[in-house]
C-alpha cells in the first residue's frame, strides 16, 4: 500500500457489473479533480486472441479434451507483471503497462502500427503525474504461492453477481452480441470452473467492499433463461470487510437510497436501480480521503 501513489482494484469477471464501478469513479473523479489512471486487466492476460486459442487446443489435447486452461488461471495470465505494476506505481508513481485492443473502434487509432482487434499494445511507461491507479479486472486482488497483487492495494472492490445470474449474463452476451452456440458457451463456463473456484472466488474474501447482485426473478435454471433480470428486478448486497476502516455512514446511505435496509452490522442490500448512485455516494469520501492522504505524504 501507498500513501502517496493509491491504488485502487474493481475485481469481477466480464459483465458482473466492473463497468458501473468505473463509470461511478470517473464521476467521483471528475467532480474531485481528480487524476486517475485506469488498467484494463486484459491487459495483464499472457496470450492475445489468437495464441489463447491455439494455447487452449494445445491444453485440451494434452489432457484428452477435458483442460480446464482458462483466462481466469495463472497460466493465461500474467501477475508477476501485474504485482510488478502496482509495486511500482506505489513507490513511484508510474509503471508499465499496455492495452488489449477489444474492437475495431479500440485498434483504429493504432492501426498505424498494423494493430488489430484481440491483439496489444507495446508496452509503455505510465505518465507522471496521475494522483491514483485504478486497476479493473478479473484480478485485482489476486493471490498465489509466488504473487501477492492484494497487498500493494489501498482499496479493493469485488463486484459478483450471484452465479446464476453471472451464468445468464454470459450466455445472454455471448449467444447475442457474439454468435456463439448455448452449448459453446456452456462449455467455456465449465471449463473456467476450476480456476474460478481456485483463483476468483478467494479475492472476494479480501475484497474491502462486495457488491453481489441478486435477482428476486426465477434464474433457477440459468441456461433456459431467456432475458437478463432487469435492475428493477434485483437487489444489489453491499458487504463492507470493516466498516469503521473506512468510516462508513450507515445512517447516511439508508436516507440517501430509499427502500434500502441493512441486514448485518456491516451489510446493506439496496435496489438494482440505485447501484450507481449508491457507488458514488459510497466511494466518494473514500476516493476524497486517498488523495488528502496522498497530499499529507
Amino acid at each position: 500500500m501507498s500513501r502517496a501513489h493509491p491504488i485502487i482494484s474493481v475485481t469481477g469477471a466480464s459483465g458482473s457489473g466492473r463497468g458501473t464501478v468505473r463509470e461511478a469513479f470517473r464521476n467521483v473523479f471528475h467532480r474531485q479533480g481528480i487524476r486517475a489512471v485506469f488498467v484494463d486487466g486484459e491487459s495483464f492476460h499472457r496470450y492475445d486472441r489468437e495464441e489463447m486459442a491455439k494455447a487452449r487446443r494445445a491444453a485440451e489435447t494434452a489432457a484428452g479434451g477435458c483442460a480446464t486452461f482458462s483466462h481466469f488461471g495463472p497460466e493465461a495470465n500474467l501477475f508477476e507483471d501485474l504485482e510488478t505494476l502496482f509495486r511500482t506505481y506505489g513507490e513511484t508513481g508510474t509503471g508499465r503497462h499496455r492495452a488489449y485492443l477489444h474492437s475495431d473502434e479500440d485498434a483504429l487509432p493504432h492501426a498505424a502500427q498494423g494493430l488489430r482487434p484481440g491483439q496489444f499494445t507495446p508496452w509503455a511507461d505510465i505518465r507522471p503525474g496521475t494522483d491514483v491507479l485504478v486497476y479493473e479486472g478479473l484480478h485485482g486482488a489476486v493471490k498465489t504461492d509466488t504473487v501477492d497483487v492484494s497487498r500493494h492495494v489501498d482499496l479493493r472492490i469485488g463486484v459478483a453477481p450471484i452465479i446464476n445470474l453471472e451464468w445468464i449474463q454470459k450466455l445472454h452476451n455471448d449467444t447475442t452480441l457474439r454468435g456463439y452456440s448455448e452449448q459453446a458457451v456452456m462449455d467455456v463456463i465449465l471449463r473456467r470452473m476450476h480456476d474460478y473456484v481456485h483463483y476468483v472466488i478467494p479475492q472476494f474474501e479480501r475484497s474491502d467492499i462486495n457488491f453481489q447482485k441478486v435477482s428476486v426473478v426465477d434464474t433457477s435454471d440459468p441456461i433456459v433463461a431467456r432475458d437478463v433480470p432487469s435492475d428493477d428486478e434485483c437487489l444489489v448486497v453491499i458487504r463492507f470487510r470493516d466498516p469503521d476502516a473506512h468510516s462508513i455512514d450507515f445512517p447516511y446511505l439508508l436516507r440517501e437510497l430509499h427502500d434500502s435496509r441493512m441486514t448485518r452490522r456491516n451489510t446493506i442490500v439496496v435496489p438494482g436501480g440505485k447501484l450507481g448512485l449508491a457507488m458514488e455516494l459510497i466511494l466518494a469520501p473514500i476516493t476524497d480521503r486517498l488523495c488528502a492522504a496522498r497530499k499529507a505524504a
